[in-house]
């Protein structure tokens, strides 16, 4: 078997004295000043890299530009959530194809303070690219309305500590100047390059030589970021109440993926409880409904700690839980409790993306994102650079799966895990959290194909001892996992 993509951090045994003396210090005022006064003003201000000194935490993500974005906000001072929002723009520029402006998503956040918003427990932030209500003008592809910015937003107000402004302004760079092609968005481009150049906008962008960009080539998105741009100004409800939401309705006409003035502005993300259940000393949460992929993957959780090692059981178990879910008329408790479901024929679930990210404080962010379709309708929405993810009204909607464990009494996080991989995404995620709970060795058992899989874990909980914390990236996939000091 393959070694996962994995970086352990231990604590080293020395200590410099004059940190151990700081510490003392009554208050942070005194410490910048003398720390100042022995080492000058010449280091790395807040925001910038380097500006934490020691361990930083962890990310993951199926994308390295998104991976690399995230721990950047960690060794400049961000915490989880600023972290979770710096990857999820970044994948709107380096992974449009799972990820875009255009999509939407699910995240479980956690502060363990008890004084925090919520209390030490998770919360579930639900940003679901919906379809746009019926009765308007009917379109040959129809476009989900976008939700990622607004999202992204609310993690942000809610959990971040950095203003979401930082954020857009490096996605907007990454745009503007270009980036390196990822292999993850270049295996994407070679699947659907054909449908997908008949729209010209995407052609010009994805295939400027009339061949699909190939890893290492540079990716520019002028238009992209002249978007970004505005939305930094102006504000990311220009996005949907603004003059960029008026653009977005006409140049949605066009692209036969028809949106109102009013699905915009109606649309909003939300915050959830997640479904919760107890694994031995500790809590874990699956992201909730409108989405069913985190009953799907507590359904296999549940059939892996009955059966384990059978991950094809799992599987079918997660795909019967999903479709009776689908069927309606079923409470979450019930359809949970049910034993003798079995799988049909299972759905072509679309495709979509995964990541998780912890800070040293403990703090985590673990979130699912999708476009309903590989690249969506696969059409741009004219003059906004934006890609328009599949109405869930035309595609079946994707297992978006994640968890997250913490211990309730000591109020402390213990894992996460989060996973795409269409029918076997649930599963995956499953796995993932269930190895790292049970051995603290994330992806020592690699789950079922094609699931592709992000995991945390730290043994001693966080905060707590950060020697026994671990983040690794499932080998199969192209994705990254860094963290340390």
């Amino acid at each position: 078997m393959k070694t996962p993509h994995m970086q352990v951090k231990r604590t080293g045994r020395r200590r410099h004295v004059i940190f151990a003396i700081l510490a003392l210090l009554p208050g942070c005022s005194t410490v910048d000043s003398l720390k100042s006064s022995i080492f000058g003003n010449n280091g790395p201000a807040p925001g910038q890299q380097g500006y934490v000194e020691g361990f930083l935490g962890g990310v993951v993500a199926d994308e390295p530009r998104a991976a690399v974005a995230g721990r950047e906000v960690l060794s400049g001072g961000g915490n989880a959530a600023d972290a979770a929002v710096a990857i999820g723009m970044t994948l709107a520029v380096t992974l449009p194809s799972r990820a875009a402006l255009g999509g939407g998503g699910a995240c479980l956040a956690y502060s363990p303070a008890r004084q925090s918003i919520n209390g030490g427990t998770p919360e579930a932030v639900m940003f679901l690219p919906t379809a746009p209500s019926p009765g308007g003008p009917a379109g040959d592809r129809p476009a989900a309305v976008p939700m990622m910015a607004r999202g992204l937003f609310l993690l942000n107000a809610r959990y971040g500590s950095q203003p979401f402004e930082t954020r857009v302004a490096k996605a907007e760079e990454l745009a503007r100047f270009g980036v390196m092609v990822s292999k993850a968005l270049a295996q994407d481009l070679r699947v659907v390059a054909r449908p997908l150049f008949a729209d010209p906008q995407a052609r010009t962008i994805f295939g400027p030589n009339g061949a699909p960009l190939s890893e290492g080539d540079t990716l520019v998105q002028p238009t992209l970021a002249a978007t970004l741009s505005q939305i930094r100004f102006a504000g990311v409800g220009d996005l949907y109440v603004g003059g960029l939401a008026q653009r977005l309705v006409q140049a949605s006409l066009q692209i036969g993926g028809p949106l109102s003035a009013d699905d915009l502005r109606t649309s909003l993300p939300g915050l959830k409880q997640p479904l919760l259940r107890n694994y031995r000393n500790d809590r874990i949460a699956f992201l909730p409904p409108p989405t069913d992929g985190g009953l799907a993957t507590e359904a296999a959780f549940d059939a892996l700690v009955a059966r384990p090692g059978d991950m094809v059981g799992a599987m079918q178990s997660s795909i019967a839980v999903s479709q009776r879910w689908r069927e309606g008329g079923v409470s979450t408790e019930d359809v949970l409790a049910m034993h003798n479901l079995s799988a049909s024929i299972a759905t072509e679930y679309p495709a979509s993306t995964s990541f998780a990210t912890f800070d040293r404080q403990g703090n985590a962010v673990a979130c699912a994102l999708t476009m309903n379709n590989l690249f969506g309708t696969g059409r741009i929405f004219p003059g906004t650079g934006i890609l328009a993810a599949s109405s869930p009204a035309a595609m079946p909607p994707p297992l978006l799966a994640a968890g997250l464990a913490w211990n309730d009494n000591i109020k402390a996080f213990r894992a996460a895990a989060a996973a795409s991989g269409q029918s076997a995404a649930a599963v995956g995620a499953a796995q993932g959290l269930l190895t790292a709970l049970q051995t603290n060795r994330p992806l020592s058992v690699l789950p079922l194909e094609p699931s592709r899989v992000n995991v945390l874990s730290c043994g001693e909980y966080l905060p707590g001892n950060n020697g026994t914390c671990v983040w690794a990236t499932d080998p199969r996939g192209s994705g990254l996992a860094l963290g340390g000091n």
